[in-house]
């Protein structure tokens, strides 16, 4: 038997409001969670500056102290540059009698940072130029490394750095990773600056990494913001340019507060198809228009067997003859569809092409001619 507790009119009000109260939280605490809060990234992390960038370099050196892995005797400009190194040092030599297992020629290449200093330090990759079969425990002499205006920007020395190595010999070798190329961490000194001079700048231009004329034009919005007046332009889809006279500030604590200030990110509805790999990576806000999509294989196999005819046994006639017995098998399985419905997204587009067996590769097929039927709506790109 139920019993009831009848509340007097007053409580009876409160218990009501109370009631609806808690009934809207729980209607609206779901769409808050749904919504989440809105992304945002620094400038810093989107943008680059225009005129301050990183500055390429390579030199041409050579690398000793091999353990008889180094450049073989007719890689002659090996050879070659051995002897110029020691007539350099006062040693005469004749390139045709020099064995050189120990010493191999390598390219050295760089990236000088902006605001570079004589004195710093930069890391240099080093890379076999010959036919050696590995570098490991080989030191770099010293070598000049020149920018594209043919000036020598940095001197670069060291032992070298492997993340491989090649063991082995007569026909038996195994070799891991590329044991022809390593690093020197620190490898190389600045001998000329590479900076900028901030101090002329009239205009500073930020370029986006990923042109979209939104994120131009928050980004605009954000710095007028900042600075309470009007010095940002948004120029076209990847470039803001900002007035340094009117924002009455230094240019690198312009840029300083620039970097600083953070817009809401709109991640491009992209899909990037790796087809030599069968690598697929698809953005979170791709979409899907209703489509379906049927898959099948058909696969024919060719299978050849190589057999000897001979006569019978004691017969004076008859030769033997070899016979290729040729079988062929195809097997045809049947199509497979899934349907997404209009609003679909990435992950029911995946869990669908798995459900149905779809490799890597027949994904990129798929994705391929789901664009072409327009049920795609991202851009597709092939690497």
């Amino acid at each position: 038997m139920r019993s009831f507790v009848l509340l007097p009119p007053r409580n009876r009000r409160f218990f009501y409001r109370f009631a609806c109260l808690g009934l809207l939280m729980l209607t609206l605490t779901p769409l808050t969670r749904a919504g989440g809060p809105e992304r945002k990234v620094l400038l810093r992390d989107i943008t680059d500056i225009e005129g301050v960038r990183d500055n390429q370099l390579v030199g041409y050196g050579l690398v000793v102290g091999l353990r008889g892995t180094g450049d073989r005797q007719q890689t002659f400009f090996t050879v070659q540059t051995l002897a110029n190194a020691m007539k350099r040092m006062g040693v005469q030599i004749a390139p045709g009698q020099v064995v050189v297992k120990n010493v191999a020629a390598v390219f050295i290449t760089a990236s000088l940072p902006a605001f570079s200093r004589p004195g710093m330090k930069v890391d240099i990759t080093v890379s076999s130029a010959g036919d050696a079969k590995s570098l490991e425990g080989g030191v770099l002499l010293m070598t000049s490394l020149k920018g594209p205006d043919g000036q020598v920007y940095a001197e670069a020395q060291g032992p070298l750095a492997l993340g491989g190595y090649s063991e082995g010999a007569s026909g038996q070798e195994h070799s891991v990773n590329h044991p022809t190329v390593g690093r020197i961490p620190d490898g190389a000194i600045v001998e000329r600056e590479a900076a900028v001079d901030l101090a002329a700048f009239h205009k500073v231009s930020f370029i986006l990494r990923n042109p979209d004329f939104t994120a131009a034009r928050d980004m605009t919005e954000a710095i007028n913001k900042e600075f309470n007046t009007q010095i940002a332009t948004t120029v076209d889809s990847r470039t803001v340019q900002i007035d340094v006279a009117a924002s009455h500030t230094p240019v690198p604590l312009l840029i300083s507060r620039v970097q600083g200030l953070s817009i809401k990110f709109n991640a491009p509805a992209k899909v990037i198809i790796n087809e030599r790999t069968g690598t697929i990576v698809m953005g979170g806000l791709v979409t899907l228009s209703p489509v379906s999509i049927m898959h099948g294989s058909l696969s024919i196999e060719v299978e050849s067997v190589n057999t000897v005819s001979q006569p019978e046994p004691f017969s004076k006639t008859g030769t033997t003859t070899p016979v290729t017995n040729t079988t062929l098998a195809v097997k045809d399985t049947p199509a497979q569809s899934i349907k997404l419905d209009n609003g679909g997204d990435v992950d029911d587009l995946i869990r669908g092409l798995h459900a149905i067996g779809a490799t890597s590769h027949d994904i990129v097929s798929i994705l391929q001619a789901v664009k072409a039927a327009g049920g795609l709506q991202a851009d597709l790109e092939v690497i």
